[in-house]
């Protein structure tokens, strides 16, 4: 394995990548860092360039221009010693239909070097701590999709690598396989892993990541963690019902500078840039009114929100999700509940 080296664990400097003959750029001018042991993600749509930047960061791939680096190696030139420190769970999991998972373990470890009595007693491992034990000697043709995925990540364990490349690891799975795999993830950093996920599911980039990069045709769009980014981009959405035209003049008056519609029904919806930072006040300007509502929705800024308001476009839905992912609190009366981000 390569010594540690000071610094970042990534380093990317105006990374490009052109493919031709087509002339598409896949990169354009990309720069990131990500520091040891963090869970930083890449979030964007397919096609954004999510899959080129760790194609090149896991020497698949050579740059057009710039530069990367993996614990202080460049990955142009000097791929071998990269290769030697990473592991690697790419969109598809590369499992052979007629090997069990116990051999795909054995193999990896094997081909890492590592001789045959510790291959068997780390594939033994690795099955023990993905919930595979039971499967161990059953063909992968025969595993889930949930069962197929921890094999393919475990693999990419083998060796115990310093920096994880995982590319859109949930892709496809149930909501209880992709939880239980978020939960592998995060076992992992804790282990001082240092982990860059690609994916497309905001709530997974929200759940994992101390920071994400918003990729957009090639470049990135915004940089910072969750919270960061619902705050500078999202709105807070205040959904309340009034009592009359008296009282839904009193409530725009009370509104501020929040943005205020009639969403019919006695219903007012007020929007307040900010995220959550704008709450405090508007609330407590709303509280203010006492009987002048009766009921009271708030939500908080999602990344979904910040995506949005970057790309002016959706990722798709996550159908693991019971709801759009907002931290919702509704109570009858005057109560007010706000719900936290992280």
């Amino acid at each position: 394995m390569v010594p540690m080296s000071e610094g970042p664990a990534i380093e990317v400097r105006d990374l490009a990548k052109r493919y031709e003959p087509a002339g598409v750029d896949a990169l354009r001018g990309v720069s990131f860092e990500v520091a040891r042991g963090e869970i930083f993600g890449l979030l964007g749509r397919n096609g954004a360039g999510k899959s080129t930047a760790v194609r090149i960061l896991t020497t698949l791939l050579r740059p057009t221009a710039g530069t990367a680096a993996v614990l202080g190696v460049d990955v142009t030139a000097r791929p071998a010693e990269v290769r030697a420190s990473i592991g690697v769970a790419l969109q598809e999991a590369a499992l052979d239909e007629l090997m069990s998972g116990r051999e795909h373990l054995v193999l990896a470890a094997r081909l890492a070097g590592t001789r045959a009595a510790a291959a068997a007693a780390r594939a033994d491992e690795l099955l023990e701590i993905f919930g595979l034990t039971g499967a161990a000697d059953r063909l992968a043709g025969r595993y889930s999709g949930g069962m197929r995925r921890r094999l393919d990540v475990a693999m990419a364990l083998v060796r115990g690598p310093e920096v994880l490349f995982l590319d859109e690891p949930t892709t496809g799975l149930d909501p209880q396989s992709r939880r239980a795999l978020w939960e592998l993830i995060g076992e992992q950093q804790e282990r001082g892993t240092t982990v860059l996920l690609t994916t497309q599911y905001l709530a997974e980039a929200d759940e994992l990541a101390q920071r994400v990069a918003v990729v957009q045709a090639g470049t990135i769009a915004a940089i910072g963690t969750p919270s960061a980014l619902k705050r500078r981009y999202g709105s807070t959405t205040v959904r309340l019902r009034v009592a009359g035209t008296d009282a839904e003049h009193a409530i725009r008056e009370a509104a501020g500078s929040a943005e205020v519609v009639a969403a019919g029904d006695g219903r007012l919806v007020l929007t307040a840039d900010g995220g959550d930072a704008a709450l405090p006040a508007l609330l407590g300007r709303l509280a203010a009114l006492g009987s002048s509502f009766d009921e009271l929705e708030v939500r908080s800024p999602t990344l979904e929100d910040a995506f949005v308001a970057l790309t002016g476009a959706q990722l798709e839905a996550d159908a693991g999700q019971a709801d759009d992912g907002s931290l919702a609190a509704v109570r009858r009366g005057l109560g007010v509940a706000a719900g936290t981000g992280r």
